[in-house]
């Protein structure tokens, strides 16, 4: 069962997230922001400073793969 996006398309057509690009990006980012808000709540300024670089990285893994082929494919109007 796959359901319809607003756009009235099946959710598959448009993958909702459901590729490697994606999953990796959504991966590096939440342990990016595990380390930022851990090393905020225990005030380790350092720590911060690196899960934001992290969750950054996620960003940049993401579009890499995307531009490698790993993300949604561009479907015609």
């Amino acid at each position: 069962m796959t359901g319809t996006s607003q756009e009235g398309k099946p959710m598959s057509v448009n993958n909702h997230g459901k590729t490697p690009a994606a999953w990796a990006t959504a991966f590096i980012v939440i342990i990016g922001s595990i380390v930022a808000g851990v090393a905020i709540a225990v005030a380790n300024i350092p720590w911060a400073i690196a899960g934001f670089a992290i969750v950054a990285l996620g960003g940049v893994v993401g579009l890499v793969m995307k531009a490698a082929g790993l993300g949604r494919k561009q479907t015609s109007h």
